[in-house]
């Protein structure tokens, strides 16, 4: 690339810097590259060219980072580097045939070895930020829609880069590794993060330290949730904060605007297993909460654990799987009939005057903790007469019955406490004549059972319960 004229070095007595050689005509290519029938009619011998540059200025970061007393001649190298890279990176937008010529080129392997070489030096923050930001544009860029790319960014970049950068302090820099991390996984690599669970783990920090990048996010939904195999081995090494995050995640992937596919389906009860095991084992740590500890992070992730199961409770291809997974239903009966318990004191988050968010952060939710377990409960026993039978046993109704009174004025659990009553007595004549029993001998206040919309009516010397003619507000 001819270097264009240098002019004098004084003009009017005022000293002028001299140009960088090929700086001024990369920044012309730059530009050109900006259109799309630029891209497409570039010569292939101009990215030999570039090349050349950037393996020049490469070396001289090689050299600097043996020797230190370098460093401060870096930054005309800086500058060219970062101006190839966008040379580059512009040459890559939706041109494969760019891509591939550069790529034939081992542009991709001196990237990724000069981008961790960044990480040795000490110079200006803002001219190294900005090569090394533009370094990892161009890796997105060459990746973008290229399997043949993809798959050598992935040889070159797994796993060190992706260790280095998705935990760099510099924003845009996590955003852009992040970006090629999403681009360059597919389901054979994603058994390669199986046996490299950091990465995989940063990706769920990184989401939860900038929840509003969307890269991270759409990672964990389209890679990560994908295989149950690598979510029980990252939730094994998690922190709770972590699982919290991973859990918001599954969440929003179960509520979204995006209808879940069959492939999605065939995952969640992977991850249903997961959950619910989980829950059966730890669910009793939330009573931590009752003795004022409210930032205990185990007890939170118990909380998320009872969200998740609800709204997988919530789908009619998942609920079936989990109708039956065993000590599930006793569990949540059990947990409800211990919160019963320390809800008498009035001080209590678990008291049913307490405020009850339905959404919120997950800090808030210690205070929903009942409401959902009556509501997981009603789940359970949707159109499935064992589990309503199971909860009679338990003595699991009057639990229910007792969780709100007709003073109550907190909607999200009368609403459970109603949807888990009418899904317990639906065809099931024998929970329906306790319930009018016990509103018989007061043990069941008739008003509150009026205003979940039923009533107890005697039929000679029977006691029926029946749906009252005006709904439940």
């Amino acid at each position: 690339m001819a270097a264009p004229r240098p002019p004098p070095a004084g003009l009017s007595g005022i000293m002028v810097p001299a140009p960088i050689p090929d700086l001024e005509a990369l920044r012309a290519l730059t530009a050109l590259f900006k259109e799309q029938r630029n891209r497409e009619t570039a010569p292939r011998t101009i990215f030999q060219r570039v090349l050349d540059i950037l393996k020049r200025s490469a070396r001289t970061v090689e050299l600097a980072c043996r020797d230190p007393s370098r460093v401060e001649h870096l930054a005309s190298s800086l500058q060219l580097i970062t101006e190839c890279f966008r040379c580059l990176r512009n040459a890559c937008i939706e041109c494969s045939v760019n891509q591939n010529s550069i790529r034939n080129l081992d542009t991709i392997g001196i990237a990724v070895d000069l981008i961790l070489l960044f990480r040795e030096l000490r110079v200006e923050q803002e001219a190294l930020l900005t090569a090394f930001r533009c370094g990892l544009q161009f890796l997105g860029n060459i990746a973008s829609r290229n399997e043949d790319s993809q798959a050598i960014v992935w040889v070159h970049a797994f796993p060190e880069l992706f260790l280095s950068c998705l935990n760099h302090p510099d924003k845009k820099i996590v955003a852009y590794c992040s970006m090629i991390l999403f681009t360059s996984l597919n389901s054979e690599r994603m058994k390669e993060l199986e046996e490299n669970l950091n990465i995989a783990i940063d990706v769920i920090e990184t989401h939860q330290k900038q929840p509003e990048s969307e890269w991270p996010f759409l990672i964990i939904t389209d890679h990560f949730l994908k295989s149950p195999e690598l979510v029980r081995a990252m939730y094994a090494k998690m922190s709770n904060q972590e699982r919290v995050t991973l859990l918001d995640v599954l969440i929003a992937k179960m509520v979204g605007e995006e209808p879940l596919t069959k492939d999605d389906t065939t995952a969640l009860l992977g991850h249903a297993e997961l959950i619910a095991s989980t829950f059966v084992d730890q669910c009793r740590v939330v009573l931590k909460l009752t003795a004022g500890q409210h930032d205990d992070d185990e007890a939170l992730a118990t909380i998320r654990l009872l969200d998740v199961l609800c709204e997988m409770t919530a789908n009619t291809d998942l609920l079936s799987h989990l109708q039956g997974y065993p000590g599930l239903l006793e569990r949540a009966v059990d947990l409800l009939r211990l919160i019963h318990v320390t809800a008498n004191d009035t001080t209590d988050i678990f008291n049913t005057s307490a405020c009850i968010r339905a959404e919120g952060d997950v800090k808030n939710m210690a205070e929903g903790f009942r409401s959902h377990l009556i509501r997981l409960i009603g789940n359970m026993c949707y159109k499935n007469k064992d589990n309503q039978d199971k909860v009679n046993e338990l003595d699991g109704i009057p639990l229910i019955l007792d969780s709100c009174s007709p003073d109550d004025s907190n909607p999200f659990l009368t609403q459970w406490v109603v949807y888990a009553i009418r899904n317990l007595t639906e065809d099931n004549s024998q929970n329906q004549d306790l319930i009018a029993k016990m509103e018989e001998q007061g043990l069941a206040d008739a008003s509150l059972l009026k205003k979940m919309g039923f009533e107890v009516e005697k039929r000679g010397d029977k006691l029926v319960l029946k749906a009252t003619s005006t709904p439940p507000p």
